[in-house]
């Protein structure tokens, strides 16, 4: 176990390298995605000038919610950039065969071969913007509450990862350049906020079929106390674990019925 866990950090600590061999080039990104963020969240303050609340969902409410949001997402963001092009970098150009002759979990080489380290600053600005909001709710942060959000952002990422880790596994049947990550993304915007506010139908969607709900807001509501999500606020963690299951499950299968490109 040591030595499969020194591999994989050497895997991460050589793509970080490469990364940052560009620092102008690096910079840039950063600043994009510092941009991308702070439109984010602009947009939940400007949407609270117009109205009182949403959904009876106080502002600070809503706006903690979005930057306890941005942890999990910040984490799945530095390994998910190549399941966002395995189909097109991996599956069509036949990329995928070179995972296969070495002896790693293929699924572990795909997530380190390549990182996204800008992506940690979604990780500090959705901390400050939780811890700023937690303060106007009156949050009292204790023990407890470190630990639960230590939970949540493993579990959200781990989500987040098993979901387009099973789409991506996809690629391995039906061979397509764009894939069918851009549609289920964009539901991840729904999950930062209050799911109530959706009906009933996308809320079990993205409950029970798309978890994204699990990511962010029902463990959320632990801090904001929140009792009617209690139940399922606890049951993240077993809900992360059933997707890592399935995730990988759909991944062996994949692999398994994988043909190579015949070049």
């Amino acid at each position: 176990m040591r030595r499969v866990l020194s591999l994989y950090t050497g895997f991460f600590v050589q793509s970080l390298k490469a990364r940052l061999a560009y620092r102008a080039d690096f910079l840039s990104e950063l600043f994009a995605s510092l941009l991308a963020t702070a439109a984010g969240i602009l947009f939940v303050v400007l949407l609270f000038h117009r109205i009182p609340d949403l959904g009876g969902w106080r502002r600070e409410e809503v706006l903690f919610l979005y930057g306890l949001s941005l942890v999990p997402y910040g984490i799945f963001n530095i390994f998910s950039i190549n399941l966002y092009e395995f189909a097109d970098r991996y599956i069509i150009e036949g990329r995928f065969d070179r995972l296969l002759l070495r002896p790693m979990p293929t699924l572990a080489q795909l997530l380190m071969e390549r990182s996204r380290l800008t992506a940690l600053q979604e990780v500090a600005v959705g901390l400050g913007v939780a811890l700023w909001a937690g303060a106007r709710l009156g949050l009292a942060w204790s023990a407890v509450d470190l630990l639960w959000l230590g939970v949540v952002a493993v579990s959200g990422a781990v989500i987040l990862l098993a979901v387009f880790s099973i789409l991506a596994s996809l690629s391995f049947f039906f061979e397509d350049r764009i894939g069918v990550n851009a549609p289920v993304w964009n539901l991840i915007q729904f999950g930062r906020f209050p799911l109530p506010i959706f009906g009933p139908w996308l809320g079990a969607v993205l409950s029970w079929v798309i978890p994204f709900g699990f990511v962010t807001f029902y463990p959320a509501t632990h801090f904001l106390g929140r009792s009617a999500f209690r139940t399922l606020c606890y049951a993240t963690p077993l809900v992360a674990a059933a997707f890592a299951l399935l995730g990988l499950a759909v991944w062996t299968l994949g692999v398994r019925g994988y043909r190579s490109t015949g070049s």
